[in-house]
């Protein structure tokens, strides 16, 4: 399975990564939740494993912004936070089960293994609307059989919009999840790109897909 790790000591990442790798997955880590975000809006999981105490961004926040965005790859929480208000604090974040520090390894791997029977999930490769499709392992775009070459930023863009379809979204919730910034009233950063991405998915075609909702944001819906 492929795996993704987020845990700020280096030392237990290390050890995590090593054993779940001798058990034939293939492990992604990060050492803040901020980095374990950007990674999994760029990646897709079987399961994603998250520390709780972290820089950056905590691992209940990191599992409430996944789920904001329709992110459903199942989280387990590793903590030495084990009190019963701590466990509903994480669960009701999104994750779906909780192992306390210390634990044995083989309990985790019995948790990977629950988890991912229990909640069988195949990885999601393709993204859709209407005529246009997006792979996300290949990176490509295509919409009513013809082929659209994106940025990296462009990609990340519509990938956002398209994993929260049929909802507005503000410009400063963009500025966050896709560039990682807080948003600045002061740049039409936003604006640029959504501008770029519009000439590539929709300018060519008779049904457009970028709505602006002026005074809130942008929302991407078939007309």
């Amino acid at each position: 399975m492929k795996i993704l790790l987020v845990e700020d000591e280096r030392k237990t990442i290390q050890f995590l990564k090593k054993g779940l790798e001798e058990h034939g997955h293939e492990v992604d880590s990060a050492e803040d939740g901020k980095t374990g975000k950007n990674l999994a809006f760029k990646n897709t999981y079987h399961i994603i494993i998250t520390d709780v105490i972290m820089p950056e961004l905590n691992g209940k926040e990191l599992c409430r912004d996944l789920r904001l965005a329709k992110i459903e790859t199942p989280i387990l929480m590793l903590t030495a936070l084990g009190e019963t208000d701590d466990v509903v604090d994480g669960l009701d974040s999104g994750a779906d089960d909780y192992l306390s520090k210390p634990f044995e390894f083989k309990e985790l791997l019995a948790r990977i293994r629950s988890l991912t029977k229990r909640q069988p999930r195949q990885l999601v490769t393709q993204l859709r609307i209407g005529d246009l499709v997006m792979d996300i392992n290949k990176k490509s775009v295509i919409r009513a059989g013809k082929n659209i070459d994106l940025t990296s930023k462009e990609f990340s863009l519509l990938e956002y919009f398209l994993r929260n379809q049929g909802r507005v979204i503000p410009r400063a919730e963009l500025a966050k999840h896709v560039w990682n910034v807080d948003f600045d009233t002061g740049t039409n950063m936003v604006e640029v790109y959504v501008n770029y991405l519009r000439k590539k998915i929709d300018k060519d075609f008779e049904s457009k897909l970028i709505h602006t909702q002026f005074g809130m944001g942008y929302i991407l819906k078939e007309a």
